[in-house]
C-alpha cells in the first residue's frame, strides 16, 4: 500500500503530518519539534503492514530538515502498531549491547 505525508500544519517550530493512503484515509502521523538545534521527532502509524513504507518516507523527510540547519541532533520515536521502528538503527545497537 502506497503512503504519503499530508500536513496538517507547519510552523517554524513544530510540524504535524498526517500519514495517508491513496484514498486519503489518515493511518497515522508525525509530529516534529524544534528546539534550538535539536529536532524531536514523534510518530504513530495504525498499520503494522506498512512499515517499511512509513521509514522510507520519514527518513528523507527528516534528513532533508536537518540539512537546514548544520549540527542538529534528531531525537525520534516512531511506532508502526505497537513496535517502535528505528529510523538508524541505534536502538539495534542498544539492544546487542545488553
Amino acid at each position: 500500500m502506497e503512503i504519503y505525508l499530508s500536513p496538517e500544519v507547519i510552523t517554524p517550530h513544530f510540524q504535524i503530518l498526517n500519514v495517508v493512503n491513496g484514498e486519503d484515509k489518515a493511518l497515522g502521523n508525525i509530529a516534529l519539534l524544534f528546539d534550538g538545534k535539536k529536532l524531536y521527532a514523534h510518530g504513530i502509524l495504525e498499520e503494522e503492514g506498512v512499515s517499511e513504507n512509513f521509514k522510507s518516507i520519514v527518513q528523507p523527510y527528516i534528513r532533508g530538515l536537518a540539512k537546514a540547519k548544520p549540527d542538529l541532533e534528531v531525537y525520534s520515536c516512531l511506532y508502526v502498531g505497537c513496535k517502535k521502528i528505528s529510523l538508524n538503527g541505534d536502538e539495534e545497537k542498544e539492544k546487542n549491547k545488553e
